[in-house]
């Protein structure tokens, strides 16, 4: 007891707290560009299904290690379930969208997930209500991505493709309603095991996807390049295990509002580093399509909401490719 009281009161070090930061605002902002790397050479659905497998695997066997409490088979059940909109839809589409689409602009219209969260919660959950705040923010966000999609508006740089742009929406789409889903299906208590479970179902799910499209005949491990299996290691590593350690460790020792500040920058990490490493643009179009798009988060994600009702579960964890 003594023990508990004492870590309640001695804050972590300052130390820790930075680097738990650093690695959820620019690990996470990085992963776009590792994608982009891997799908280049690696089938998408195949190249997220084993990262999902390997770091869904790595973590329940961690967590068992330390005792957690094992998911029941309604736990896993549900967690199968929820892994479909999750990462067969949501993860498949961003893999996928990212042949086509440069891993700056990805990152950017992933960006819009607040804008659905907050329909799901007016549409689904009540738990949130239409306010002239609330509807200003969803027209700025309308706003951005139909910058960074018209073809009439003279700004500068090509147009994001279309087909990408329509994936990349849907799976943002997908990802805010399967969240508000997750209030409802019985989930483990513990968000690390529920997302070690998840990742585990939902990369054993893409795999089968992939499978079923045919992508393992257009696999060959042999030629692919070191900086793809590079990239897919990072992923599974920093963009996976380590990052949402880190995220874990952060939602226990700092406020929800300050943990949730990472939607504003792993964006603009995405944007700086497709243009400076992989030659992506960075022009008119993009910076005002993503300045709209982040105002449009800032403006709802710090918007006062209703309590949810005390017999809903815990939220889904957040995005993070």
């Amino acid at each position: 007891m003594n023990a508990v009281s004492e870590t309640a009161v001695r804050p972590p070090a300052t130390w820790k707290t930075l680097l738990a930061f650093a690695i959820i605002y620019f690990v996470w902002g990085s992963t776009f560009l590792a994608i982009r790397i891997g799908v280049a050479e690696v089938p998408p659905l195949t190249l997220a299904a084993i990262r999902f497998i390997v770091a869904g695997l790595v973590m329940c066997l961690w967590l068992a290690a330390r005792g957690e409490r094992r998911p029941t088979a309604r736990e896993c059940l549900a967690a199968a379930l929820i892994s479909i909109p999750f990462f067969v839809v949501d993860y498949g589409l961003v893999f996928w969208s990212e042949t086509r689409v440069p891993s700056g602009l990805a990152a950017v219209m992933m960006a819009t997930i607040p804008v659905f969260m907050a329909l799901s919660e007016i549409m689904f959950l009540r738990t949130q209500r239409m306010t002239a705040r609330l509807a200003a923010a969803l027209l700025v966000g309308i706003a951005g991505v139909a910058v960074l999609m018209s073809r009439s508006l003279d700004l500068g740089g090509a147009p994001i493709d279309r087909l990408g742009a329509i994936a990349l929406i849907a799976g943002s789409a997908s990802w805010s309603v399967a969240s508000a889903l997750t209030r409802k299906l019985p989930l483990p208590q513990s968000k690390a095991v529920s997302s070690g479970v998840q990742m585990l179902c939902g990369g054993c799910l893409l795999a089968v996807t992939a499978a079923a499209l045919g992508e393992f005949r257009d696999f060959h491990p042999a030629a692919v390049s070191r900086a793809a299996w590079i990239s897919l290691v990072y992923l599974i590593v920093f963009g996976s295990i380590v990052g949402f350690t880190a995220y874990i460790w952060l939602i226990h020792h700092e406020s929800p509002t300050k943990v949730g500040t990472y939607a504003y920058v792993n964006p603009v990490v995405a944007v700086l580093l497709g243009y400076f490493f992989a030659g992506e643009s960075l022009g008119l179009r993009t910076i005002l399509g993503a300045l709209c798009i982040l105002v449009s988060v800032v403006m709802i994600t710090t918007a006062p909401a209703k309590k949810p009702a005390p017999s809903l579960a815990p939220a889904a964890e957040p995005e993070n490719s």
